[in-house]
């Protein structure tokens, strides 16, 4: 499962450096193209392509947050709990789950190695306010092709991801399991504290 996670957050950091013009492109013409101009960056870019951690976690915190609905992705993963949280643990567990996969990505992204994205026609909803845009992960040297959707939303500022699915497995599902046993465990401070200990722990591996 954390080599699923680690691919996800790999494909998901790759298709969401958007530049400002993304935001009047539909969501399939915006993932493809965002997908060829930033492995093209990481392809040029000497201390990308050696590792440099604070470099990649630079170009996510700039480039990827503002294209994420981080609070409805962790509503999403928190279920039947996130009514139970006040207001006040409610912006920390966003922030937490935000840092949390921001931290992964840059993890992720670090060991890309010439993996090559087709991306797909969109799917849209019949209101056109949603859409999956489905692509495939094509990593080479004999291993299968893996399909990976998007599940996007139409924003005022544009398409914002708020779930993936790598091999029919839901990226909010995967976390929504295990936030839902965490907070069994040791209630909502208990998630927030395991958050919080597992940020400062791939913070540490800069």
């Amino acid at each position: 499962m954390n080599k699923l996670i680690r691919l996800m957050a790999f494909v998901l950091s790759v298709a969401l450096v958007f530049p400002a013009w993304a935001m009047d492109l539909p969501p399939d013409r915006l993932v493809d193209k965002t997908v060829r101009e930033v492995i093209d960056i990481i392809q040029k870019d000497e201390e990308l392509k050696n590792g440099n951690k604070e470099k990649m976690l630079d170009l996510i915190e700039t480039k990827i947050l503002p294209h994420f609905n981080f609070t409805r992705m962790t509503q999403l993963a928190m279920g039947q709990h996130w009514a139970s949280a006040v207001p006040e643990q409610q912006t920390k567990l966003v922030d937490e789950f935000r840092t949390l996969l921001v931290r992964t990505y840059s993890n992720a992204l670090t060991t890309y190695h010439d993996e090559t994205i087709k991306v797909n026609a969109a799917h849209p909803s019949a209101d056109g306010k949603e859409a999956t845009v489905r692509t495939v992960v094509i990593q080479g040297n004999g291993k299968q092709p893996v399909p990976i959707d998007y599940n996007m939303e139409k924003k005022p500022d544009g398409w914002k991801v708020y779930d993936v699915t790598v091999s029919g497995v839901s990226l909010v599902t995967n976390y929504r399991s295990t936030f839902n046993s965490q907070v069994r465990k040791g209630g909502i401070e208990g998630l927030l504290k395991t958050l919080t200990d597992k940020n400062k722990s791939l913070e540490g591996k800069k």
